[in-house]
């Protein structure tokens, strides 16, 4: 049998061209996966794929109606194909491989079988596979191509009785089966090596972004230690310049309760909101001396059930007093650690405080602890009305509050006793859902 070669040349020389067309593709491929609207516009490939094909059928030697129509539909094909987001699934690309082998085989069929000229459109099948799936595909669709293009040889197509096959067909046949699994192992080969260097540098790009983050966490606390170091000095001076005037108010009104008579009653109240309020403001002068003033902590073997009980208790000789229900939920998992007592009891009471203000009448409050590696987690846990999301930044700044009657000051130390602690605290909140303060502390 004598293959017929004529415009052998053309074509390769116009494969070799959709070879390297077809690789820049896999781009396209990889954009498509990870953003189905990257595609949009005319790329100039798609220019030359029509070209491509539609010169492959301007010039073939069996120019039928048929032939044209497959050519240029497989064109057309590889122009539709990256923006068809089915295609971009493992599934979808099986499918578009598939597809192609349909229509190459067709196309080969109608131009002499085995002796057509197009025998080297199998390759596009065969490159799709070897650039979108894996090793095992690529073999597997490989050899389909193969055995398509030897089912030329059957009888079907072919009246043995009237033909042979010499020398040189058999070499010629040999040459072109050869050369599919040639080109898809050295396609998979480079597909892979451009895959791995995808997943590395996507592996860069996640690093960078998780350093990037840091970096911001990392600025916004040195904000916020600068903005509570320059509070801090505003309001230890503050505090100190009020103490003399409140305690001169103070003696005033005691003075004139003394020397008011009884009857005098508007008097005597009016005196009596004065030593109140004054009460109250020295109460608020001391809360931020506590909050500017360096602490001294008193480092000891703590129990922290024991620590929380206190604070459980003491929660519930507040007056008036909270109708919620608190359940503990200890790890007995947690060792006795190095904590001061007494600072730790009021961050633990004044979260407790929080969530039993935040929680309706007849609600729970939850506060469980566990062990998380070489960290105790306190978590405090309510249901209450939550926290707005615009808010959680600032939720631990001194003067910040949503309470109408708050001052915005309860958080703030908290945060400062926790730090020194060397400790951190979190919170995660839902308006409506409630909050969940974690508290996190050294064991060692």
């Amino acid at each position: 049998m004598q293959l017929v070669r004529p415009y052998q040349i053309f074509v390769d020389a116009s494969w070799n061209v959709g070879l390297e067309i077809y690789f820049d593709t896999i781009a396209d491929k990889i954009a498509l996966v990870s953003n189905p609207q990257a595609i949009r516009l005319v790329r100039p490939q798609d220019f030359v794929w029509l070209l491509l094909f539609s010169a492959l059928a301007a010039v073939s030697p069996h120019r039928t109606p048929l032939t044209i129509g497959l050519l240029v539909g497989l064109g057309l094909f590889q122009v539709v194909e990256p923006r068809v987001e089915l295609f971009a699934s493992k599934r979808g690309t099986v499918l578009s491989v598939l597809l192609k082998f349909a229509v190459c085989y067709a196309a080969i069929g109608l131009t002499n079988g085995i002796s057509s000229t197009y025998y080297l459109i199998l390759l596009l099948p065969v490159v799709s596979a070897a650039t979108t799936l894996g090793l095992l595909a690529t073999a597997g669709f490989t050899a389909l191509a193969i055995l398509s293009y030897l089912s030329f040889l059957l009888p079907v197509y072919i009246d043995w009785g009237k033909s042979e096959l010499d020398p040189q067909a058999i070499g010629e046949i040999s040459l072109r089966i050869i050369f599919l699994p040639v080109v898809g192992f050295l396609t998979h080969q480079l597909a892979e090596a451009n895959r791995v260097e995808a997943r590395r540098y996507q592996a860069a790009a996640e690093q960078l972004a998780e350093a990037n983050k840091s970096l911001q966490e990392a600025e916004a606390a040195v904000r916020r230690s600068d903005r509570l170091a320059a509070l801090g000095q505003l309001t230890a001076g503050l505090a100190h310049e009020l103490r003399n005037p409140m305690g001169t108010m103070r003696a005033s009104a005691e003075m004139l309760l003394k020397n008011t008579s009884e009857k005098d009653s508007v008097t005597r109240e009016l005196a009596g909101f004065i030593a109140s309020e004054v009460d109250r403001t020295n109460s608020l002068i001391t809360r931020f001396l506590d909050f500017a003033r360096p602490m001294h902590l008193r480092l000891e073997k703590t129990n922290v059930a024991e620590m929380i009980d206190e604070a459980i208790t003491e929660l519930a000789r507040h007056n008036p007093p909270y109708e919620v229900t608190v359940y503990r939920n200890y790890s007995p998992e947690i060792p006795p650690i190095e904590i001061d007592g007494e600072w730790m009891e009021r961050v633990i009471y004044n979260l407790l405080l929080n969530a039993a203000q935040a929680t309706s009448p007849g609600g729970t409050v939850t506060v469980k602890t566990r062990l998380i590696e070489n960290q105790v987690e306190i978590s405090v846990i309510d249901r209450g009305s939550g926290i707005k999301k615009e808010h959680l930044e600032n939720i631990f700044n001194p003067f910040f509050t949503t309470k109408s009657d708050g001052v915005g000051m309860g958080l703030a130390i908290v945060s400062k006793i926790v730090d020194e602690h060397n400790g951190t605290i979190s919170i995660e909140s839902e308006p409506g859902n409630g909050s969940i303060f974690r508290l996190y502390l050294p064991v060692n």
